[in-house]
């Protein structure tokens, strides 16, 4: 039989649903119901946002106990190295991810451009922004603002993931991430809890406030906020995974149930 009659007929049959759809390679949709948000992708190129792994933020710093109140990592201040310390995660995430304007959501009491307070959530863009694996975090700023917890899908909403796209939870107590801000992502009011602008890694120099990249206990209401919840015991580095473990209470960034962990945002995704 000529080629040229060949193909027309498989292709009829193909396109019919005949012989197993002439074994045709699976699709990459998703699942009825699992469906990534419309500009999202599994292939990385929304890639947007994260929380730092503890594996991340330990290799960083070169230190068990993560960097505590101090996150310069060699720049001159707090912030920039914040937003340093997102982009090399990214990039080691993601070759190539490392190129995006990251910024570490955190603010700080000095730095804007009339020298005054730096609001986190002016410093991340306009949004969306998704994870690794392209389920999306918050269609823009008021998605982020609009509860307790971000308008999120809701796979991720109360486990946000880390640079892999894993939920971070991980089974322990890690739930404190930095963000010396308040509820609506603005500066706290205190330098005390920004550890003098992200500048110190003693414990008396104050205590950051934290937000909970997972809820502590139910998902809306107290110890569910994930910008701000409370604030974490001091500014030394520290690493405690169990509320009632051997850290619980001393002056460090995870005193309370966590590493000093960091939300990071590119500005596009």
């Amino acid at each position: 039989m000529r080629a040229s009659f060949v193909l027309p007929v498989l292709a009829t049959l193909c396109l019919g649903g005949g012989i197993a759809a002439c074994n045709a390679e699976p699709t990459d949709s998703a699942s009825p119901g699992t469906e990534t948000p419309e500009g999202g992708g599994t292939d990385g190129a929304t890639f947007s946002f994260f929380v730092t792994s503890i594996e991340a933020m330990r290799q960083l710093s070169g230190s068990p106990n993560g960097f505590g109140g101090d996150l310069r990592y060699g720049e001159a201040t707090g912030l920039e190295g914040a937003d340093k310390i997102c982009r090399t995660i990214a990039e080691m995430a993601l070759p190539g991810a490392g190129q995006k304007e990251w910024r570490a959501f955190l603010s700080a009491s000095t730095g804007s451009a009339t020298g005054g307070a730096v609001n986190a959530i002016d410093r991340i863009g306009e949004g969306p922004w998704y994870d690794r694996k392209g389920r999306l975090v918050a269609q823009d700023k008021a998605g982020l603002l609009s509860a307790s917890r971000p308008a999120a899908d809701a796979t991720i909403k109360n486990d946000l993931p880390n640079e892999r796209g894993e939920p971070n939870h991980q089974g322990v107590d890690n739930h404190d991430v930095l963000t010396g801000s308040t509820k609506q992502g603005t500066f706290s009011g205190s330098k005390a809890n920004t550890c003098n602008d992200w500048t110190s890694a003693v414990g008396s120099t104050g205590k950051p406030m934290c937000g909970h990249s997972w809820p502590r206990s139910s998902s809306t209401g107290s110890g569910s906020y994930w910008i701000a919840d409370h604030s974490a015991p001091g500014c030394a580095a520290g690493v405690n995974l169990s509320n009632n473990g051997p850290g619980n209470g001393s002056a460090t960034v995870g005193g309370s149930g966590g590493y000093g962990a960091l939300y990071c945002f590119a500005t596009t995704p």
